[in-house]
């Protein structure tokens, strides 16, 4: 410091001694002729700008060392700072700092800035995966009566694929600072799921010490109890931290809680329907109709939903705060309620049926019994939608109440149909010839087991006649009208593929070959084409 000051005085006093020796140079009895006074003026101009630059570095140079040690001086005294970094600890086979960028906690949890090390997760179990297309955050706490987390991982790492174990992460965050608490948890899951540990599946992380503020202080608010307003401020700081720990993990983060089961192939069906939501805009997926369990987010978006729950961490529950989320975006004040929540439910979008469903008896919250059940979880669909040509459908069997070939045709219903007898069909007449690759047809639902579609065959009408004569010739059997039989129904079910000597199909039928004792009901047309 004291080098740069020197220097500063240095080059002060040489441009002022170049000045007095410019002026001195000429005589004293007479003005300088216009040529060596232009001669000197540019020197004394080049001079200037040397000594310029050079203060201009230096001036730099000590606005650095300036700004350095305010930041040294802030840092021991733990000030405010407008970003906050958060470095993971990381595991011991992982040494490479990794800083997750936070938002303004030190504003909404000013206490924070006591302790500089606040904002450090406790990584106990972790390999350091990333880059995975899900992650599934669970919050736990210690229980006063039963923890289901083990039934809950169990759940849903059951029936995972390989490849599907890869593209996973779930977090389990011991929203705990008793540390011989947190270390039992790591334990015990270690000792439950030693392979998902090892492979990096399975990551389990605690908060520092001093993460959690003076719950004392808070103050109560919309009647609830003392106790329930401590709850649910920490449930806000739990998922608020949960989030901002994993924004960089994955591209979708999905919430859940540590007393659930989950419905075998969550995965699949979890990511396609994100993929197929992708085009649209959206805040949140459900595949749960209770609380938080459930909700999907886009990684990207998580800093500024768990910056809006820290803002207002204090004032209202969790579930609150994110439907203030959509309000914000989306609803005018000069509208009324019924314009705003059809706003909000454009950035939502529901998944049928449920995926998860709530198994806890006792609260995380002391006393409390939670009787919530999902009621669309575990619910059979009874029928399976698919994207079929254009064709005109048509059957010679009666149809029951509303359940029509042609809704089932277009994936909104299944068809329920009166007591079939032998002639009886149900044909799919295209538009034009097309190349159909396979089909698929299902009969009978959860609703009504035994009604089955029996002795009935598959059949296409080739719009080359020629075609199929030869197949005539081979194994092929014709049916009347110049449709060739292709398959037959199996215990309800007829799935195959069509020759491609028999392609283009004009149409495609069912054709019942004996009476029936029961009604019939098909609940897939699926015509791969």
């Amino acid at each position: 410091m004291r080098f740069y000051t020197l220097r500063v005085g240095c080059l002060l006093g040489f441009a002022c001694f170049l000045s007095l020796s410019w002026i001195k140079s000429f005589p004293g009895d007479g003005a300088p002729d216009l040529q060596t006074l232009h001669k000197r003026l540019l020197v004394a101009e080049e001079l200037g700008g040397k000594v310029s630059k050079d203060l201009s570095i230096i001036l730099a140079q000590l606005g650095n060392m300036t700004r350095s040690a305010n930041v040294s001086h802030l840092q021991n005294n733990t000030s405010i700072s407008n970003t906050t970094a958060m470095t993971v600890k990381q595991p011991s086979d992982d040494l490479s700092p990794r800083p997750l960028i936070q938002a303004n906690m030190h504003l909404y949890m000013p206490h924070l800035r006591e302790h500089p090390h606040s904002l450090v997760p406790n990584v106990v179990l972790g390999k350091g995966r990333s880059g995975v297309t899900m992650v599934l955050a669970i919050p736990t706490v210690k229980r006063e009566k039963q923890s289901y987390l083990v039934s809950t991982l169990s759940s849903l790492l059951s029936g995972l694929t390989s490849s599907e174990s890869q593209d996973l992460l779930i977090i389990v965050f011991v929203a705990e600072t008793d540390l011989q608490y947190v270390d039992s948890v790591a334990r015990t899951l270690s000792e439950n799921f030693p392979k998902e540990v090892h492979s990096g599946l399975l990551e389990v992380v605690s908060p520092s010490q001093h993460y959690y503020p003076d719950f004392n202080a808070l103050k109560e608010t919309f009647g609830d109890s003392k106790d329930r307003v401590k709850w649910r401020t920490k449930q806000n700081l739990d998922y608020s931290f949960l989030m901002l720990y994993a924004q960089d993990k994955g591209t979708y983060y999905v919430q859940l809680e540590d007393d659930v089961i989950a419905k075998s192939g969550y995965y699949s069906d979890m990511k396609a329907f994100a993929s197929q939501s992708a085009s649209s805009d959206w805040l949140y997926l459900e595949f749960s109709q209770l609380g938080f369990i459930g909700k999907m987010f886009k990684s990207s978006d998580l800093p500024m939903i768990a910056e809006f729950f820290l803002m207002f961490h204090k004032d209202k529950p969790i579930d609150w705060l994110l439907d203030h989320i959509l309000w914000v975006k989306v609803c005018n004040p000069e509208k009324d309620n019924k314009h705003c929540d059809l706003q909000k439910a454009m950035l939502k979008r529901r998944y049928k049926p449920s995926l998860f469903q709530h198994v806890g008896l006792h609260s995380s919250l002391p006393g409390k019994l939670q009787h919530l059940k999902d009621k669309d979880f575990g619910k059979q669909t009874l029928f399976q939608p698919h994207s079929n040509p254009p064709a005109e459908v048509s059957t010679s069997m009666k149809h029951y109440q509303q359940h029509s070939l042609d809704r089932l045709y277009k994936g909104d219903d299944f068809m329920w149909a009166l007591t079939p007898v032998r002639g009886d069909y149900i044909l799919f007449s295209f538009l034009q010839p097309i190349h159909i690759t396979g089909y698929m047809f299902h009969s009978g639902n959860s609703k009504a087991t035994g009604d089955k579609l029996y002795n009935t065959t598959v059949e296409v009408l080739p719009s080359n006649a020629t075609a199929g004569g030869n197949l005539l010739a081979g194994s092929a059997k014709q049916s009347d009208g110049s449709f060739i039989i292709i398959g037959e129904f199996n215990n309800g079910v007829a799935k195959g593929e069509i020759k491609e000597a028999l392609q283009p199909v004009s149409a495609l039928r069912l054709v019942v070959k004996s009476d029936s004792d029961v009604w019939a009901l098909l609940n897939e047309v699926h015509i791969k084409f």
